[in-house]
């Protein structure tokens, strides 16, 4: 950019180039990120979810992606409130969604989504389900949920598979493949909770075992040019220094795999976006995830605020933070894309103010915010 370019223009310039997802074209480079609301009594999301997504959808968000979804497995969540991805009333509140997003400008793809062994026994929407996990390990190291069976496995790449069919039936732009923080397909990815002694455990690319075969399985439901997203992080929610990969050389073992699959783009989950995840070189994770497999990538992470997005559910806020590092990444093409989570939370219009130069009207985070969301 210009060295006459005002901070305001230079931000309304860089995010608003499009970009495309194999068929999809994104109008602008924002993203929503994915925020668990339990807004969905009975797992079906209503007009006031129609009415959340869109609103942002029409201030200028190009790629939303939902909250996370529970796939089709009495063992994938924990709450009768967190909408699912099955089932024809619930089906039919998201292609509602859809359309309400699509009417307003945007683009939508689905956060697909199974806790594993997050979910403790007797908890809704399926009491009787078992917690269920690689090795029936939690992230802490306590061993008290099942070890999956190989009819487990096939069950649960069954029910990804068919809730992205789903989505592209009811008229989503693509699907997300949430593989991190802890949840079912990161519990395989890391070796702490990944014990296994047969094909799906042992070494890194042994770990990324199912969920390559989630993604393959979800690539040969849908339709060549529909996108498949696969979100990843190193951290965990109970082990924020948990780590898949020390090196460049081990996250490419991991992430080599998957991207092999049919993963059309990483979705790269940080705390702070800004943190270099190596020695050595400035970039961060998603960084390095484009560096290393060349898909498109989306950054996330306390981006426009300055406060890790933990201390949000411990009541805390957090004042606005400069864009200036993260233009400097998107210039340099570090990654394509960044997901924004509490600041559109605070304001569902923080899309519209950035793309139209207006930053100096952006307002600090609330923790208030969390118990309305709309």
């Amino acid at each position: 950019m210009s060295s006459s370019t005002s901070p305001a223009s230079r931000a309304a310039q860089i995010l608003s180039r499009p970009t495309t997802i194999n068929g999809l074209t994104v109008p602008n480079r924002i993203a929503m990120a994915p925020m668990t609301r339990m807004f969905s009594p009975g797992g079906v999301p209503g007009e006031d979810v129609l009415s959340y997504y869109a609103r942002r959808a029409a201030a200028g968000v190009g790629l939303i992606v939902t909250e996370g979804t529970y796939v089709g497995h009495d063992s994938a969540g924990s709450s009768d409130r967190v909408p699912r991805f099955h089932g024809e009333e619930q089906l039919t509140g998201w292609q509602k969604a859809a359309e309400a997003v699509h009417e307003a400008g945007g683009t939508i793809v689905p956060q697909l989504w199974h806790i594993g062994t997050v979910r403790n026994q007797g908890q809704q929407p399926y009491p009787d389900a078992p917690s269920v996990g690689p090795s029936g390990l939690r992230v802490n190291g306590t061993a008290d949920a099942k070890e999956m069976t190989r009819q487990d496995l096939d069950d649960v790449i069954g029910a990804f598979a068919q809730a992205a069919a789903d989505a592209e039936r009811i008229g989503f732009d693509g699907v997300e493949i949430h593989g991190a923080h802890g949840y079912l397909v990161d519990q395989f990815l890391w070796a702490g909770t990944n014990r296994r002694t047969d094909e799906y455990g042992g070494d890194p690319v042994a770990r990324t075992k199912f969920a390559a075969e989630i993604v393959a399985a979800v690539r040969e439901r849908v339709s060549a040019e529909f996108p498949v997203i696969f979100r990843y992080s190193q951290w965990k929610q109970e082990a924020y220094d948990a780590r898949l990969a020390e090196t460049p050389e081990e996250l490419e073992a991991v992430l080599a795999p998957i991207a092999a699959a049919g993963v059309d783009a990483f979705h790269a989950s940080t705390r702070r976006y800004w943190i270099p995840e190596f020695d050595g070189s400035d970039l961060n994770l998603a960084g390095w995830t484009k560096k290393i497999t060349g898909k498109q990538v989306i950054s996330v992470g306390s981006v426009g605020l300055d406060g890790d997005f933990i201390k949000a559910f411990q009541g805390e806020g957090a004042p606005v933070g400069s864009l200036d590092n993260l233009l400097d990444r998107m210039e340099r093409d570090e990654f394509d894309m960044v997901a924004v989570g509490r600041a559109l939370l605070q304001d569902p219009e923080w899309a519209a103010k950035v793309l139209e130069g207006r930053v100096d009207e952006l307002a600090p985070y609330s923790a208030d915010a969390l118990k309305t969301l709309s």
